[in-house]
């Protein structure tokens, strides 16, 4: 068989998995070359990568889904292989063909397996044929009560675009609707087919590794059942609980599933398993997953090093995987407030520290100093922990987040340490509804101690103005020859809005105290760092400010504070009924007849916004008269940019009716 060395390698990618697939290449020799838009200008992967050439435009319709740029880009900068990572391009076949086509080696599947499980409908039709366990499907043309619960789904693509849950006949019509218009958008394709919707299922997958040698390995399990909007969370190897008939059956159907279209390099078959026990067939991606580093961590692999490999014209090492060890567990950091409707987050990352140390893994795509955008996914980082047991793993990788340092938009870090800990999650009672069962607990304000973090954070800030003399800190004027009058400094944490008022006075010896607070010493403080001793406990605090916020960091919790004027402005004060813009971001359309003078009610979708690859709806705050109209399709808006204005008054009756509500996936 034909060998295609690999000298230099294109990542069709960015983010986080292009820096991950160069990391591997570094260790084997091989030139690195990244593509970057121009929002990537100075993204890390371009940093990392040894060429990088330039795609023009920020959209990723413009930059990173063009395949023929791409393909142009590894030419011009004398690569000879492109990687697609996953996303974007990753399972297109017609790019895959232009990248062959062009002579470059290709590090994935055949063209013809990407193009018979590119569609879902037609990779079900084939897997029946090869023995693979599936879901009867539906059509929603006959639906009957007795088929409900429906889930509607997106023939081509991924990411929960296009999938709807049906529990009303009623409702069928127009969610069938709904989901072929967000299909098409999203995919070029609006098919959408139906099939039972499983209550309490579990998402369980098989990685796959093929060569061209008719060897190919079944990777052990992942469950990857806590998702938001159909997107995974929290991830991990091997699926736990489930009995070792079900993971032979789950091992022989992905390996038929691979065998049936002569499959090479990675890949994954995923399955739903119902809360019985059986397995159904849901796809196969055809591409590394973003998940793979658990798999990695348990057989002791590096999967993009097999890939290359494969892709090289290479046998696999073995006719059978190396064993198993341990157990992993993966955590998606995203920059979203889970709270607020998973909203993502834009701005400054100022800081992104998590601890290293036996057993863990961080992969990532941004550093301290980065800023997140609102042209692409809001993942931040992946944070991997391996352990000898399930246990040990959770506890790992739970302590390893909470430790970390993470300044700048909000994230879900504390959602995924307290889903770590959840007792059903710790009892591995795991299915997709997860979080529609327990995210209102989830993030609710927990049981720390913010009134002392915003001490600690006044203290701070009193050291860095005044000065406090010794070795700490020197700055001349530190000394005051009286006690000072008690000072008052306001807080207000982010993000439940919650406002702390401080007192604080500074004595002869200059080290500011709490005032009024008995039981409370202060030990050290400086601009960065404060020591309390609290009913005889010492706690350390450590300290970031950047302009009016303050971030603390403490054992077991972080706060972020909004320093506070002593008097409001009123040129800050909003008027009631206004819908600002939660995020900066496009605006997609309008509700059905939206104009000033209609009448709208409590809750009516009035605006959708797209940022980050979610679409997002404005809803009226109010019953009443809509007073004022700011938005229209196409503009592009600041975060806090006025949209609306809604003029509270119950008793309108509303004579508008809203467009069809997409659910807002990623």
């Amino acid at each position: 068989m034909r060998r295609d060395v690999i000298h230099s390698l294109l990542v069709a990618n960015r983010g986080e998995i292009a820096c991950r697939i160069f990391r591997t290449c570094r260790d084997l020799g091989i030139t690195t070359v990244a593509v970057y838009s121009d929002a990537d200008a100075d993204a890390l992967h371009v940093r990392e990568a040894d060429l990088a050439v330039r795609l023009p435009g920020s959209a990723p319709a413009d930059t990173y889904l063009r395949g023929d740029l791409v393909v142009a880009a590894a030419l011009a900068a004398g690569a000879d292989a492109v990687h697609p990572g996953y996303g974007f391009l990753s399972e297109n076949a017609a790019f895959a063909a232009a990248v062959q086509d062009a002579g470059l080696t290709w590090v994935g599947p055949p063209v013809k397996a990407i193009e018979l499980m590119a569609s879902k409908t037609r990779a079900k039709e084939l897997m029946a044929g090869a023995g693979v366990p599936l879901l009867a499907p539906v059509d929603p043309a006959t639906a009957g009560p007795d088929d409900l619960p429906l889930l509607l789904k997106a023939a081509s693509g991924g990411g929960g675009r296009g999938m709807r849950i049906v529990r009303e006949l009623a409702s069928l019509p127009g969610e069938l609707l709904a989901a072929a218009a967000e299909a098409a958008s999203a995919f070029g394709d609006g098919e959408v087919f139906a099939e039972p919707y499983v209550e309490r299922g579990r998402h369980v997958e098989v990685q796959v590794m093929a060569d061209a040698y008719d060897t190919v390995w079944a990777l052990g399990t992942r469950d990857c059942s806590l998702q938001r909007r159909h997107q995974k969370v929290i991830e991990e190897a091997p699926a736990p609980g489930l009995e070792e008939a079900l993971r032979t059956r789950l091992h022989d159907a992905a390996v038929a599933a691979a065998r049936a279209v002569g499959y090479r390099g990675a890949g994954t078959v995923e399955f739903l398993v119902s809360a019985e026990g059986r397995p159904y067939f849901l796809e196969m991606n055809t591409r590394l997953q973003v998940e793979h580093p658990v798999t990695e961590a348990v057989f002791g692999v590096d999967l993009v090093a097999l890939q290359l490999r494969v892709a090289e014209g290479e046998p696999l090492p073995a006719p059978v995987p190396p064993p198993a060890s341990g157990h992993a567990v993966e955590a998606r950091l995203y920059a979203e407030d889970p709270a607020r409707d998973w909203q993502p987050q834009t701005g400054a990352l100022l800081t992104l520290e998590v601890p290293d140390g036996p057993g863990l893994r961080l992969d990532t795509g941004y550093v301290g100093g980065d800023t997140i955008g609102v042209h692409y996914d809001p993942m931040l980082a992946k944070v991997i922990a391996h352990a000898p047991t399930r246990t040990e793993a959770v506890r790992l990788l739970a302590g390893a987040l909470e430790r970390a340092r993470i300044h700048g938009p909000v994230t879900n870090r504390a959602l995924l340490v307290r889903s770590l800990r959840h007792p059903d999650f710790a009892a591995a009672r795991l299915d997709t509804g997860f979080y529609g069962r327990h995210l209102a607990d989830l993030t609710t304000p927990g049981a720390g101690d913010p009134a002392t973090a915003a001490l600690a954070a006044a203290l701070a800030e009193a050291v860095r103005v005044t000065g406090t003399p010794g070795p700490a800190l020197t700055r001349f004027g530190a000394w005051r020859n009286v006690p000072s009058q008690p000072q008052a400094k306001r807080y207000r944490s982010e993000p439940d809005g919650a406002e702390h008022e401080v007192a604080y006075r500074t004595p002869r010896t200059g080290t500011p105290e709490p005032y009024d607070a008995p039981g409370v010493r202060v030990l050290a403080a400086t601009p960065d760092r404060v020591t309390l001793e609290l009913g005889g406990v010492t706690r350390h605090f450590k300290l970031r400010r950047d302009r009016d916020r303050l971030y603390v960091d403490t054992a077991g919790a972080s706060y972020t504070f909004t320093a506070l004027p002593r008097f409001t402005d009123p040129a800050t004060q909003t008027d009631p009924g206004s819908l600002l813009a939660p995020m900066p971001g496009t605006v997609v359309r309008l509700a059905e007849g939206l104009a000033p003078g209609v009448a709208v009610e409590a809750g009516q979708p009035l605006i959708w916004l797209e940022a980050m690859k979610m679409e997002h709806r404005i809803l009226a705050p109010a019953s009443g008269t809509l007073t004022a109209l700011h938005a229209a399709p196409g503009h592009q808006v600041e975060v806090g940019a006025l949209l609306a204005v809604v003029q509270e008054d119950p008793d309108v009756t509303p004579v508008t009716a809203s467009a069809p509500v997409p659910e807002e996936n990623a």
